[in-house]
């Protein structure tokens, strides 16, 4: 006798499976095409303008400080307000930036002032875009799919990542107007995206505006060891290693490759991201996680020293790609942390205290290092900070044991409770 069996259905992309975090990803990667053009076209404009290192630097605190001064205020809009219309006029206002920028460009008006006061209106508005975006995401897929969807959702940064500084460095050659325009474009379509988002799956209670409130968010990260430790290791490792920020000068004066070269540098790191997030994608974490984030903060110390010293282009691509391959281990299992861990109601103000060490990590490091290079030369400033961040891991691994021993995202065994 005969039976009928019926064939094996492949698994559906999660892109498929739950359409909300579909918009939610396209959205995401536009307004990372959007930034990264944007920020190579600012760059290599004001590196220009100035021919100076430390200028580089305060382009970094250009967008920092708005960041800090708003970063209790956009947590608590994010827990207040429906996320996905606070990210959407965020990411527009970002592009209604880059509009004038282009229209500075064009009209030869345009100066360093001008360009700082759009980095930190960007600034504020990113400040605003991103822990409305992290806490949303959560609610768009089950809580088992988090991690993987964190690891989309770092996918698609990094590819973004990886086109946009190529493609912005080969726009600015043609026109420095050119890639604002573009990044104008991507970034409204970015906010357009955001609204098709559906609502989340629960109704989040909210609680009115007092000071209490607002300082929620960094109340229940000093009562988790876990979290504190994962998102100050990132803040303290990356700002002493946060080398992205000299690439003009490396481009320009030591490797010698001029602004198409400086897009493709600054898609190293991207690239090495995406090929590490395709890799989580189909190969979660799974065990040891706190020992495999301090290996990735060991390994992105050790491939920023090899940068710092490199003369060739290709060495120096292939140090940030595996700088950026380490980074991402880092983002997977911070974030998979600060979502599952955090209560829904909790999450934007919890995830703006995260994006406010991101961002410190990001930008006052891009300020730190210009500071530095400025002193010391770019060379000794980037290797030093290469050599702090791995200082920095090592301290971190004695000063949070529950990090170190943390096993599972999942929640199933040993420091993962």
């Amino acid at each position: 006798m005969s039976h009928d069996v019926a064939p094996k259905q492949k698994p559906r992309s999660i892109l498929v499976e739950h359409p909300a975090f579909g918009f939610f990803w396209y959205a995401r990667g536009a307004s990372a095409l959007a930034f990264q053009m944007q920020a190579v076209a600012v760059g290599w404009q004001i590196y220009a303008l100035t021919h100076s290192t430390f200028q580089l630097g305060m382009v970094g605190l250009a967008q920092f400080v708005p960041m800090v001064l708003l970063t209790l205020v956009t947590g608590h809009a994010a827990d207040r307000y429906n996320r996905r219309t606070v990210a959407a006029v965020a990411v527009g206002i970002q592009g209604l930036v880059a509009g004038a920028l282009a229209l500075g460009n064009i009209g030869h008006c345009l100066t360093p002032a001008w360009i700082f006061a759009g980095v930190a209106l960007s600034g504020a508005a990113r400040s605003f875009e991103r822990p409305a975006t992290q806490a949303l995401m959560p609610s768009l897929v089950p809580p088992a799919l988090v991690p993987r969807a964190i690891a989309w959702a770092a996918a698609s940064f990094q590819t973004a990542t990886i086109i946009g500084p190529a493609v912005g460095g080969l726009l600015y050659a043609v026109g420095a107007a050119v890639p604002y325009t573009l990044a104008a474009v991507l970034a409204l379509a970015a906010g357009g995206l955001t609204l098709m988002i559906h609502q989340e799956r629960s109704a989040r209670e909210r609680e009115p505006a007092t000071v209490q409130s607002l300082f929620t968010g960094l109340h229940f990260i000093r009562r988790n060891p876990v979290v504190l430790g994962s998102i100050s290791l990132d803040l303290f490792a990356v700002l002493l290693g946060g080398a992205t920020a000299l690439l003009p000068a490396y481009a320009r004066d030591i490797l010698g490759v001029g602004s198409w070269g400086l897009g493709v540098l600054r898609a190293a790191p991207a690239a090495g991201s995406l090929a590490m997030s395709a890799f989580l994608v189909r190969r979660p974490l799974g065990r040891r996680v706190g020992r495999k984030m301090f290996g990735a903060v060991f390994a992105f110390g050790l491939a920023t020293v090899v940068f710092g010293l490199s003369r060739s282009p290709w060495l120096s691509f292939a140090a940030l790609f595996a700088l950026g391959a380490a980074d991402v281990v880092s983002v997977v299992v911070r974030s998979s942390l600060v979502q599952l861990r955090t209560p829904d109601e909790m999450r934007g103000r919890v995830s703006a205290v995260n994006s406010l060490f991101i961002g410190t990590s990001n930008q006052l490091g891009e300020f730190e290092s210009g500071v530095t290079a400025s002193w010391f030369g770019t060379v000794p400033a980037t290797v030093l900070g290469g050599l702090g961040t791995i200082a920095v891991g090592m301290l971190w691994m004695r000063l949070f044991p529950a990090l170190v021993a943390f096993d599972r995202l999942d929640g199933a065994g040993k420091g993962s409770a």
